[in-house]
């Protein structure tokens, strides 16, 4: 006789109180996000460590939490995250005053053509080595990875859309190839991402290597930047230059428009095939083309920056639930060196050679640049995106060291942000004076 599944009236109160516990979570993540950051603007506490912590205290405090947890019930993981990722590159799409160009984002194009890749190996064979993890879960540990998320650890972002005065961040190369990067990084690792997926479920690699190669590497980027350039221009011109001039939503000043371009542009691109990360990102910095120096490119990225900050600290307070709800129960020696590795050493030292060639950024610039590659929200998203898709092999050992390594990337780079910041921007203004 098998074992009896749950009666009925068992599923409705499971669902009930899953749903209690995400009303809960919004509404402390509302709440974090008005009064946190401004509790502790210019100060080495920020507000995602604060929301793990009251996660974790949330985590004690609930028996039942861990049904909405990262790792426990992944779905709901998957999509509060991707709608968190495609928000956060619509903002940061709209905060870049640069225009695109191949040699003014030189340090954007080096980080990501050869800091990622060799990020993501290096991750996936110390992975291998040291975590004892099968070769396709070690490549999805490393491409998990290997997006960085500057929101996390504000003070290395640029500050937003200007209107043409300036700003002490505008011309900032460290801050600007931060932000670039992590606006581009969400979907490059899109690709190796599917390499695991490939590798756990499709055999032999030489049968599929060169369609991975052809459609998941190249053809899914060039269709996810094409439908956010055309999607961007379109939206652009008419935002800007709509023949009814009382409908023109830039004069009206409507900025849910950005909100509904990065839901529409991310659907278009997935419904051909593209990557809508790539999308959504391409499709923000199409629409800043347009009448660059409008200020309703700042009221669009307003409304966009307080919908990513509640989402973010919404996630890190589930994943700081999941902490104390049995996250970390398969953590091994292995997986925490893998983490302290890719923070400490890995990054730094790839980000660093990377940037070799990079005039634009001094010796101590270039330290900075390398150091800060924050991990955070697009890491849960990818390991939460394939174990919804597939049963993974060694799925909860994967899950404690993601969240292990966004843990610690959280503290060690919100800590040290602001003061290295300011080191920085010291530095500068006496060595211009």
């Amino acid at each position: 006789m098998g074992i009896p599944g749950p009666t009925t009236s068992q599923r409705t109160k499971a669902t009930a109180l899953d749903t209690a516990i995400i009303y809960v979570s919004a509404g402390l993540a509302l709440l974090f996000a008005v009064t946190v950051p401004r509790l502790f603007d210019n100060r080495a506490i920020s507000a995602p460590m604060i929301v793990l912590v009251a996660g974790a205290l949330l985590g004690l405090v609930f028996d039942n939490v861990e049904a909405v947890t990262p790792g426990w019930h992944p779905a709901v993981a998957e999509y509060l995250s991707e709608v968190c990722v495609i928000v956060a590159l619509m903002g940061v799409g709209l905060a870049i005053d640069r225009p695109l160009g191949w040699r003014s984002w030189k340090s954007t194009r080096r980080l990501l053509l050869i800091a990622m890749p060799l990020g993501i190996a290096a991750v996936a064979v110390l992975g291998w080595w040291a975590a004892a993890l099968t070769p396709a879960a070690a490549v999805l540990l490393g491409a998990a990875l290997a997006p960085t998320d500057p929101v996390l650890a504000s003070d290395v972002q640029v500050e937003g859309p200007t209107s043409g005065e300036g700003s002490h961040r505008e011309d900032d190369e460290v801050r600007f190839a931060l932000t670039s990067e992590a606006g581009l990084n969400d979907a490059l690792a899109f690709p190796f991402v599917y390499l695991a997926l490939f590798l756990y479920t499709k055999g032999p690699i030489e049968d599929w290597i060169v369609s991975w190669v052809l459609w998941e590497l190249l053809g899914k980027i060039v269709v996810g930047a094409v439908v956010g350039a055309v999607a961007g221009h379109l939206v652009g011109r008419a935002v800007f230059h709509f023949p009814v001039e009382h409908v023109r939503l830039a004069d009206r000043g409507e900025p849910i428009v950005a909100l509904a371009a990065t839901f529409a542009v991310y659907g278009i691109a997935e419904l051909v095939g593209g990557y809508g990360f790539l999308a959504v990102f391409v499709c923000a910095v199409a629409m800043r083309r347009i009448e660059r120096a409008h200020e309703y490119h700042a009221e669009m990225h307003s409304l966009i920056e307080q919908l990513e900050h509640v989402l973010t600290l919404a996630v890190l307070l589930l994943l700081g639930a999941g902490l104390t709800t049995g996250l970390l129960a398969e953590l091994s020696w292995g997986s925490v060196l893998v983490g302290a590795a890719l923070v400490l050493v890995i990054r730094p030292v790839v980000g660093w050679l990377s940037l070799l060639g990079c005039d634009e950024l001094d010796g101590r610039e270039r330290r900075v640049t390398a150091f800060f590659g924050v991990r955070g929200i697009g890491s849960v998203y990818y390991l939460a995106y394939a174990a919804a898709e597939f049963d993974l092999a060694q799925e909860q050992e994967l899950w404690a060291a993601v969240a292990f390594t966004v843990v610690l990337s959280v503290l060690i780079h919100g800590v040290s942000a602001t003061r290295v910041m300011r080191m920085l921007d010291n530095a500068r203004v006496q060595g211009s004076t």
